[in-house]
């Protein structure tokens, strides 16, 4: 995992397509703007976690991938 730090208005580039920026520190909390192809899901892994349980289908026609951080 790559953690990075980043101050307000500063961004992070994944790839060529994508962009988040910190939008907002607050206290304990950060507002994070994404920029992404909008055929590409953006998901809060606590909802996809509620989606995948409340889904009979596999995880692969719910989301487009899989969750990339894992638990813990």
């Amino acid at each position: 995992m790559l953690v990075l730090s980043r101050k307000r208005s500063e961004r992070i580039l994944i790839g060529p397509d994508i962009c988040i920026t910190v939008v907002k520190l607050e206290g304990n909390q950060v507002r994070l703007g994404i920029d992404a192809p909008t055929e590409l899901s953006v998901m809060r892994a606590e909802l996809l976690d509620r989606v995948v349980k409340s889904d009979s289908r596999p995880l692969e026609t719910v989301a487009a991938r899989p969750p990339l951080c894992p638990k813990g």
